[in-house]
């Protein structure tokens, strides 16, 4: 198999048992055991959005990538938890030693490595004060099936209110219950999310759009 088909091998993304999530993070992966925070949409996030990619493009200089806004701090008008969600694209994210040098020394922290799943990585970098936003920063390499997921979910939903709704509330009812892992609870948002996506695919949102 070639690095191209490689990159655009299609995995399908499952549930992750606890065993998986702790063997993905580098070091003891953090449990939440409690209920998710979610706050309402707020204007800085796109603002904060902005001066991480910014802070990430010059660090990169030299290196072709591509820096996206997704997840839910990337819509208005959804409720997201106080983590900005970033993508970061770059020639073969498992090639590290090409990117995580320059974002570590802009605050970013190597944190999960999914070898089996397009070669993932996530850099985390914590909140500059209390009440603020950490960062999540995703790496995935150029043609991989999953960029081309995440960017379609995130416009679909700037542009439909009722798919961005129907997420919304099933973002607050399964944040009430109590998670052990985080990713659990990003996981049981897996079927509505796969619901919405279909639909975006076909361009036929679940409700009539006002």
């Amino acid at each position: 198999m070639t690095e191209q088909e490689r990159h655009e091998q299609e995995i399908p993304r499952v549930p992750m048992t606890d065993e998986e999530i702790e063997a993905a993070n580098l070091e003891t992966a953090p449990r939440l055991d409690s209920a998710v925070e979610l706050r309402e949409y707020t204007p800085e996030w796109a603002a904060g959005f902005e001066e991480e990619a910014a802070r990430m493009r010059a660090g990169l200089d030299g290196l072709p990538h591509q820096v996206e806004h997704t997840g839910s701090t990337s819509v208005p008008g959804l409720p997201a938890k106080p983590v900005i969600d970033i993508l970061l694209i770059v020639p073969d994210s498992a090639d590290e030693s090409a990117y995580v040098p320059a974002l570590e020394a802009i605050g970013y922290t190597l944190a999960i490595r999914e070898p089996d799943w397009y070669e993932h990585r996530v850099l985390r970098k914590p909140a500059p004060a209390p009440g603020a936003e950490s960062a999540n920063l995703h790496v995935l390499s150029t043609g991989c099936p999953e960029i081309a997921r995440m960017l379609l979910f995130r416009d679909w939903l700037r542009t439909h209110t009722g798919e961005r709704d129907l997420y919304a509330r099933t973002k607050r009812d399964l944040a009430r219950r109590t998670w052990t892992y985080m990713q659990h609870y990003a996981d049981a948002k897996s079927e509505v999310i796969a619901e919405i996506l279909e639909r975006a695919g076909r361009g036929t949102p679940a409700h009539r759009e006002s």
